[in-house]
């Protein structure tokens, strides 16, 4: 397939597709897209960023009767992140639908107002599997009508322990039903659960296909484990990257991370599980409006991340398992562009590089680190600050109406305005570092479209 007018996609869709700008398939939804429109299920290896939302969205939408008020498709994702990513993705494809609802059931929130949500059954819900197993349970989430089932980036939902709930779920859906698997390798675990909740499904693998964006990585060896933090502070003095993401293997290096850069002068934020979950999406959208520049994170956190040109990635630890390893990598190589990936190893961490060169016929390249000094300036500041105003889409708040008022009575030109994201009660700007104090000002003298709000600098 070269082309989605290939398909027998509904014109609503093919208009969707269009204004997404999706022009030839990506590997991933050449190979699957064909069959999940016709109904088969599906078992497909893709990456992280490989267009398989799009894939099995598409597939999705093709098949929702709006005129039925039942849950139709369940799509499951290992984080609250990915999900909310997903959710994104979908009510982008199904724009030209009218009156399709999507309900999001994810963990680290109250679940109340996803009960109230439940009260009329969504079209499609997107969770994770914690959250949709205690909905099943409150008998919140009617499974009888569910003909569509997706599990996304399964094999993070496995390491993540959700084996069991995934199968309980899939226990209690129709029989009847078509079911799509994606997953980023193909352990055993995974052919199991392929095995029990699929039928005689098509088998797809885009891993290996086309030529892969190059990343650069370089390994520096330490002698002890607390001669980390000047260590990834001595890299980024060296390599100067506008955007870096730090993996860490638990919370509490994430945590304890975050406050050692302080002292070497950087500047940065902690991603993690323990996060309120507005605490974690105001810190994904600062680094991905670049008023952040380094992201301290762990695996689970940073699954969801949609960042199209991360510049580094650093392994303050390497990871237990090879394949995570090439997880990490790949996120700063994304949409062809090459990457950096450094890493950080210890004595204690000898035989994980020995496990690269086995599993991966990884050659690894040896260099020096000049660690940083505490007390030192400010490393790489971000270009761009952001704004938080206490209105959203409920006020009737728009990107244009921000845009609007940047530009005119706050003085300020379009060229120094960023990235404009809009919530159902905030909405959030980014601005050029050396104007915020001047937009903040403006915004407060003012207004938006004749109203004051309270805006604040992050």
């Amino acid at each position: 397939m070269n082309s989605f007018d290939e398909l027998p996609l509904d014109p609503a869709l093919r208009d969707a597709v269009e204004l997404a700008g999706y022009v030839t398939p990506t590997p991933i939804q050449a190979g699957t897209l064909p069959a999940i429109l016709a109904g088969r299920d599906v078992l497909a290896q893709a990456p992280t960023g490989s267009g398989k939302t799009a894939a099995f969205g598409l597939g999705l939408l093709q098949r929702l009767d709006v005129s039925t008020s039942r849950t139709q498709a369940l799509v499951l994702c290992p984080t609250r992140e990915l999900a909310d990513q997903v959710a994104r993705e979908l009510r982008r494809l199904a724009v030209g639908i009218p009156n399709v609802k999507l309900t999001l059931l994810t963990g680290g929130i109250s679940p109340g107002p996803q009960l109230a949500s439940l009260a009329h059954a969504p079209h499609i819900v997107v969770g994770t599997p914690g959250r949709v197993q205690k909905m099943l349970h409150q008998q919140a989430l009617d499974p009888a009508a569910i003909a569509l089932l997706v599990l996304d980036e399964a094999d993070r939902m496995l390491d993540m322990g959700f084996e069991e709930a995934i199968r309980e779920i899939v226990d209690q859906l129709p029989a009847k039903r078509q079911s799509l698997l994606f997953s980023a390798t193909w352990p055993a675990s995974i052919r199991a659960i392929g095995r029990s909740a699929l039928r005689d499904p098509l088998e797809v693998s885009v891993a290996a296909s086309g030529e892969q964006p190059v990343v650069e990585q370089w390994f520096h060896e330490l002698g002890q484990q607390a001669d980390k933090p000047a260590a990834v502070a001595g890299l980024l003095l060296q390599h100067r990257p506008e955007s870096t993401v730090v993996f860490c293997n638990t919370r509490r290096d994430v945590d304890e991370l975050v406050v050692a850069l302080a002292r070497f002068g950087v500047v940065s934020a902690a991603l993690h599980g323990d996060l309120e979950q507005r605490e974690r999406d105001e810190v994904l959208l600062r680094f991905a409006n670049r008023s952040l520049n380094v992201l301290v994170a762990s695996d689970v956190a940073a699954r969801g991340l949609d960042v199209k040109e991360l510049a580094c990635v650093i392994n303050y630890e390497l990871p237990g398992d090879p394949d995570i390893y090439l997880h990490r990598i790949g996120r700063t190589a994304r949409a062809g562009s090459g990457g950096l990936a450094l890493n950080l190893v210890s004595p204690r961490e000898a035989a994980r590089v020995l496990q690269l060169e086995d599993r991966h016929g990884l050659q690894p390249r040896w260099a020096g680190v000049s660690p940083a000094v505490a007390g030192a300036k400010r490393i790489s500041p971000a270009g761009m600050s952001t704004l938080r105003i206490e209105a959203g889409r409920s006020d009737k708040l728009r990107p244009g109406d921000v845009l609007g008022a940047l530009t005119g009575p706050a003085g300020l030109e379009a060229a120094m305005i960023g990235k404009i994201d809009i919530f159902p009660k905030r909405a959030y700007v980014a601005v050029r570092c050396d104007q915020a104090q001047k937009a903040l000002a403006g915004l407060r003298a003012g207004g938006i479209k004749g109203r004051k709000f309270r805006v604040s600098a992050m």
